[in-house]
């Protein structure tokens, strides 16, 4: 509507007599329609190569056929019928609106966002009900979100690079509905950095809480997908974690989260030297190089040692 001038919406709002928000919302869609029909009648224009009665300058043996009989289109300001112009021939194919297509609102891919976001199919319903005044069928709802299946699998099956500098792996937990109890689930997050420096998520996988066997069970799907090898693999102090990683690749460094090693060491510390001791161990996991931390820790031990 910024192409408008001020006398234009003056005159498109005595024109379609507005007086509230839902007048606007009629009109516009109205509009809308209109502005549909005219475009596919200038695509078929540019199709014949010559406008409407303007028979000396027609080219071709191909003319106009009247229109297919109207149709509903979802757009984003609710429903609106519109005809299709036919040709004689029936080599013409629209293509702001497609012969066979319903939708013009982007449909699909906002009810892929509202899937991802976690939202239920009675949601997105509801959703494009009220905004819409759309009715979309749980079947129809469904089967779009389906359709990422594929692409989803594809991903997760994707494969690798047979050398990685660095795998970062660790859980995020969260807490879920399932079969009408709060259950505490565990997505498994794989990150690696390549030999050229390049960052990417190697894999999600979902469990029922982080465990030791499951972390084997997820370095043995990225070796079936062409990793052969990593340089050095970042984890917290998960009880087996390490066995795990040594067991698929055996020349693996593995690095462990120094938070957790902190928290580790402070399990064994009175709570009143909890805070000079987490001060003594920086220097130690701070170090420049091996050297420097043998020495910081010898100066620790002489403190805290018992």
């Amino acid at each position: 509507m910024g192409m408008f001038t001020k006398e234009q919406l003056r005159q498109f709002i005595s024109e379609n007599n507005i007086q509230t928000a839902g007048d606007v919302q009629n009109a516009l869609k109205n509009l809308f329609a209109e502005t549909l029909q005219e475009f596919m009648e200038a695509e078929l224009e540019t199709h014949l190569g010559y406008a409407k009665h303007d028979t000396k300058n027609k080219k071709t043996s191909n003319s106009r056929n009247g229109k297919l009989p109207a149709k509903t289109v979802t757009t984003e300001l609710g429903e609106v019928q519109v005809s299709t112009p036919r040709d004689r021939e029936g080599s013409f194919e629209p293509q702001i609106v497609k012969k066979h297509q319903n939708d013009v609102s982007g449909i699909e891919n906002q009810i892929i966002s509202m899937y991802a976001k976690g939202m239920s199919t009675r949601d997105i319903q509801a959703h494009y009900n009220q905004v819409y005044g759309v009715d979309l069928s749980p079947t129809l709802v469904s089967n779009i979100t389906d359709r990422i299946l594929p692409l989803i699998e594809q991903w997760q099956n994707r494969p690798l690079q047979q050398v990685y500098a660095v795998v970062f792996m660790d859980a995020i937990h969260y807490k879920v509905r399932q079969d009408n109890a709060i259950v505490n689930k565990a997505a498994y997050m794989v990150i690696g950095i390549d030999l050229e420096g390049h960052k990417d998520v190697l894999g999600m996988w979902i469990g029922e809480h982080e465990s030791s066997k499951f972390w084997l069970g997820v370095l043995n799907d990225l070796k079936s997908r062409g990793v052969k090898d990593i340089l050095i693999n970042c984890v917290d102090n998960l009880n087996g974690f390490s066995e795990a990683i040594a067991a698929v690749y055996p020349q693996t460094d593995v690095q462990k989260c120094i938070v957790h090693q902190i928290r580790n060491s402070m399990k064994h510390v009175p709570y009143k030297d909890m805070k000079a001791v987490a001060a003594a161990l920086k220097p130690i996991y701070k170090a420049v190089n091996e050297q420097a931390a043998a020495a910081a820790m010898d100066e620790f031990e002489a403190v805290w040692a018992r």
